[in-house]
């Protein structure tokens, strides 16, 4: 399994914290408009990498809560290296 790396080169792991900074591909462009609205809204924000599959890619994950009907929905989603930046907090 090849090293992930964010947009500046940097080795990332599991339990670090990126920014994603775009997001792109396929299957973000086959997203229902509801879910690209929830997907898109991720881009700036800081999440911790949850795992790293087999073909080397970080995967990250957000919730949102619908309080009125009770229910929550959420997206884990793989990044590209172009796609997020390392954060050190």
């Amino acid at each position: 399994m090849k090293t992930p790396k964010d947009i500046n080169g940097k080795a990332v792991s599991v339990g670090d914290k990126v920014r994603i900074v775009s997001l792109s591909g396929n299957w973000f462009d086959e997203l229902p408009d509801d879910e690209s609205d929830d997907v898109s809204s991720m881009i700036g924000e800081v999440f911790e990498i949850e795992e790293i599959d087999e073909y080397g890619q970080p995967w990250v994950s957000k919730s949102w809560p619908n309080m009125e009907e009770g229910k929550c929905h959420s997206h884990s989603i793989a990044l590209e290296s172009h796609e997020m930046e390392y954060i050190n907090e």
